[in-house]
């Protein structure tokens, strides 16, 4: 598969059968993330795999708009987390390791999901990144990105098709 494929055809998947995701395929998964570069070979990217179902439905929890809540029916999540001490980039390099998970999902046939959690809420009382540190039991100075909800899809979009790419975005030696 050419690399524009994968990325036309990799589709934000939010509805999932009851089947589980093999540990071959999360590895595989987290294979790509830690693969995925980092400025300086800094590595402040810290990742936190869920599988226990009680577990899920607790980050389900996760954000008060309830974009979180398929992970109630997701096969596993994978928490990401970033070292701010480690590497003033972790944003960045989190956002990289995510993707390159994403990609390796929709290539193993998988659904996935980019659930937000970085300047979100998970109640009136308590950012998500604090309820999902605290339901992981994360160290104190990290700080979560985001998590990706990994599960055989019920459903997978269309790939997206060229032609219909925003190329009104680009532009050319200056705006």
């Amino acid at each position: 598969m050419e690399m524009i494929d994968a990325l036309l055809s990799r589709r934000a998947v939010r509805a999932y059968i009851d089947e589980t995701v093999s540990e071959e395929c999360l590895n595989l998964i987290l294979q790509a993330g830690l693969t995925a570069p980092t400025g300086h070979g800094k590595q402040p990217r810290e990742f936190v795999v869920v599988t226990d179902d009680e577990t899920l439905k607790t980050l389900s929890e996760a954000r008060q708009t309830g974009s979180a809540r398929m992970l109630a029916s997701a096969s596993a999540a994978i928490a990401v987390f970033g070292d701010p001490e480690v590497a003033d980039t972790w944003v960045e390099d989190c956002s990289i390791a995510m993707t390159a998970m994403w990609l390796e999902a929709d290539a193993l046939g998988l659904g996935a999901c980019w659930i937000q959690c970085r300047g979100r809420d998970a109640s009136d009382d308590e950012t998500t990144g604090a309820y999902v540190s605290r339901v992981l039991g994360a160290p104190e100075g990290l700080q979560l990105l985001a998590m990706l909800s990994v599960g055989h899809p019920a459903k997978h979009p269309e790939p997206r098709c060229p032609e219909d790419l925003h190329w009104e975005k680009v532009h050319r030696g200056s705006f």
